[in-house]
């Protein structure tokens, strides 16, 4: 946050967009507004708006909410067009899928009342409440804590409290009433950097580890990038969860105390979006396996398995080598090959059409052959420029294929694939 002259909080960019939209003539006009059209019909609602008499600065802040809410209906379903947003807070907003099964770790646990620490606009607090929790909800910023204000103006239940998340951690524990307490850290600079040490991030990782200790049932909301054994050391029980939704990691969470299950440091949790079925389906280090590795690229087998982002950034690829029955290209790539076809969350699967050592000659008279002319490509463990090998390859034909550019038993090949036919589906038990 952004600080004036004697360390006071200087006032929000945001302010001035969302203030006029807080008295009722602004609210209203809001409300009124019919579902945002682009940018076009958005100038042209504008300008008759405005012949119309309606105050300029209202206009615009309404006409901004629109757009907002129109791109928070990824993040948000139906609940974005009644929500009040800033572009900030939404882009760091927990997609509300995602924030569901936050709320229900914390039920699950036994939680009554949970203090979201720097809730933003919300959209963790309004999980949490829709479960039937009590929730504190802390936030700095004055027009950020006027919108989750809004956001949460359903649940009773849910107080905005505008207060430094510091100055609130030293009372947890002691009388805040609160069993429960989640953060989801700031992670992006004054200039827009975005920060990805959860250190540096705002409130840092070492006051993550006091709220925990001060209140055992803690879950913090994490970049991706961070590494599996964040929590070793803390002395505090602790699991750290990787979460995807439709092949996106989207966060890494790290659960303490009576929110992380015993016996499990590391998970994965493989979402859909309700768009595309909706379906969960979690991983875990409990009884990993380890997988066999290739010893030469003779053993790849008829099927490639490329596995979540969640599932590989938690190192759990063994247990997609197990739930399939395959061995991994290489000890330190996280490919897996198999002659079983099987249907999983957890890994996209291809058809090994073909194997061979890297060439750039070879590759091309291969694909010339087949008449390809269009390539996805995919990679790991190669250091191949992929838009300079697009350029090499000169494609031509009517046909797409899938390339991988990987070590198999230890040397630099490439796999020509295509789309693995259906398969009777599996999940991890």
């Amino acid at each position: 946050m952004h600080e004036g002259p004697a360390g006071e909080p200087a006032p929000s960019p945001s302010a001035a967009s969302v203030a006029p939209l807080l008295r009722p003539e602004g609210w209203a006009l809001l409300e009124a507004l019919p579902p945002y059209g682009g940018p076009d019909a958005a100038m042209a609602l504008g300008e008759r708006l405005r012949a119309e008499g309606a105050d300029p600065a209202v206009v615009a802040a309404a006409l901004t909410q629109s757009r907002l809410r129109a791109r928070a209906e990824a993040k948000f379903g139906p609940f974005a067009a009644g929500m009040l947003l800033t572009a900030e807070g939404l882009e760091q907003a927990t997609r509300l899928q995602v924030a569901a099964h936050h709320a229900q770790r914390f039920r699950d646990a036994g939680c009554t009342r949970v203090a979201d620490l720097g809730c933003g606009i919300g959209g963790d607090a309004m999980a949490l409440a829709s479960l039937g929790l009590g929730v504190l909800a802390v936030e700095r910023d004055e027009a950020t804590a006027a919108v989750a204000t809004v956001n949460l103006r359903h649940w009773p239940e849910a107080q905005v409290h505008r207060a430094d998340v510091l100055d609130v951690v030293a009372e947890l524990g002691r009388d805040a009433g609160v069993d429960g307490a989640w953060l989801d850290p700031a992670r992006r600079t004054a200039a827009g950097r975005r920060v990805l040490d959860p250190h540096r991030a705002s409130p840092p990782w070492s006051t993550v580890l006091d709220v925990a200790r001060r209140v055992p049932a803690t879950g913090a909301k994490l970049a991706p990038g961070v590494p599996r054994d964040l929590a070793a050391g803390s002395g505090l029980p602790a699991e750290v969860q990787w979460v995807s939704v439709d092949g996106d990691v989207v966060e890494a969470v790290c659960w303490f105390g009576p929110l992380a299950r015993p016996g499990r440091a590391a998970s994965a949790l493989v979402l859909r979006s309700p768009g595309r079925g909706g379906a969960a389906t979690l991983l875990d280090d409990a009884d990993l396996p380890v997988p066999p590795a290739l010893a030469s690229p003779d053993g790849v087998g008829a099927y490639l398995y490329d596995p979540d982002g969640a599932v590989v950034r938690s190192g759990l690829v063994g247990q997609v080598a197990a739930l399939v029955g395959g061995s991994l290209l290489d000890p330190t790539i996280a490919y897996v090959t198999s002659d079983r076809l099987v249907s999983t969350p957890l890994a996209r699967a291809l058809a090994v059409e073909e194997v061979w050592p890297f060439g750039l000659k070879a590759l091309r008279t291969r694909l010339r052959d087949r008449g390809v002319g269009a390539v996805e490509v995919l990679k790991r463990g190669s250091a191949v420029d992929v838009e300079q090998l697009r350029r090499s390859l000169r494609l031509a034909g009517p046909h797409r294929a899938t390339l991988v550019l990987t070590r198999v038993a230890g040397r630099q090949h490439v796999l020509l694939c295509r789309p693995a036919a259906p398969a009777p589906a599996l999940t991890a038990g």
